[in-house]
């Protein structure tokens, strides 16, 4: 078995056709037939079945592919790691939870390969998302966070993935609200004083659960709720309707401008989750690429400098 005969079978999956795949791969279709039929041999099962409309993967060959992503994208890790050809086009992605600071990071990470070539992307998603992308491959990190509330749920969640949580920094709760606000003046913020002003949400999908809420303390009673899908719409709205939203207080002013403040939020006794720990996920056992690394050492500089900044 080899790496190339692994890119055939992931390519023949993709594209749905031996044709297709042969043209996409630069090779003779009767030479790409010939190193699929071999692996079939040594391996002892049929990785497609054949017909008129193309090829589709036979139920081992599902869970052969699935292995072989993996297999393919740590040797690929392993290249840019340790390679030596300075010419291959770096590749890298992240999906993360609405969060300025990783926006900021992803910024001063690109910053450092100046006219190198890269294929590079951060997508802000839904939770589930999140973690759907990190599990298969799309995105080789996810940034998220955890806490009393979600943590059992979520951590069954990336257990069954082959997932590891690594945490980065511990916050708690702070109301964010626009600086015209009637509460912006305040040293502290409790529930019973944000009953007159509608909490802002992001919307996780009609399959989302609570456990997924972005937003800590999110089984609370809100008398007003709206829900939005990106953060310059939650933004217009903290000015409009003067909503807020419960976050970690960890803000990058660079981005989201400065008429927006974090407000230490006061919870009760009884409330439970109003302490977060963000961190980021990633396959178990699997060699981060240089890139993600040099992308975890910014969001960690970012909020070490922030928090000591913030904490005088």
């Amino acid at each position: 078995m080899t790496i190339q005969q692994l890119r055939y079978v992931l390519m023949i999956c993709e594209a749905g056709s031996m044709n297709k795949a042969a043209e996409l791969l630069y090779v003779a279709q009767p030479s790409l037939t010939s190193a699929v039929k071999e692996l079939e041999k040594e391996l002892g099962i049929t990785l497609f079945n054949r017909s008129g409309r193309g090829v589709t993967p036979t139920n081992d060959g599902l869970e052969f592919i699935h292995y072989a992503k993996e297999i393919v994208s740590q040797y690929d890790n392993l290249l840019d790691k340790y390679g030596k050809n300075g010419n291959l086009k770096k590749k890298f992605g992240i999906s993360t939870q609405h969060y300025s600071f990783a926006v900021k990071s992803f910024v001063e990470m690109v910053k450092h390969f100046g006219t190198d070539e890269y294929e590079f992307a951060i997508r802000e998603t839904r939770t589930r998302d999140i973690i759907d992308d990190v599990f298969t491959g799309k995105s080789e990190i996810g940034i998220l966070y955890l806490n009393d509330f979600n943590r059992k749920p979520l951590e069954k969640l990336f257990k069954s993935n082959g997932l590891v949580f690594t945490p980065l920094t511990e916050c708690n709760a702070y109301v964010y609200l626009w600086k015209g606000h009637p509460l912006a003046g305040r040293e502290k913020i409790r529930f019973e004083d944000l009953a007159s002003y509608p909490c802002l949400s992001f919307e996780q999908g009609d399959k989302g659960s609570f456990y997924y809420a972005e937003e800590i303390l999110s089984t609370s009673e809100y008398p007003k709720m709206i829900k939005a899908t990106d953060r310059a719409t939650m933004l217009n709205l903290m000015i409009g309707l003067n909503g807020y939203t419960l976050c970690s207080g960890v803000i990058s002013e660079e981005l989201n401008g400065s008429d927006y403040l974090a407000v230490p939020f006061e919870a009760d006794d009884n409330s439970v989750g109003s302490n977060m720990v963000i961190g980021y996920i990633a396959k178990k056992n699997m060699i981060l690429s240089n890139i993600a690394e040099l992308y975890i050492n910014e969001l960690d500089n970012y909020l070490r400098s922030y928090q000591k900044k913030h904490s005088k």
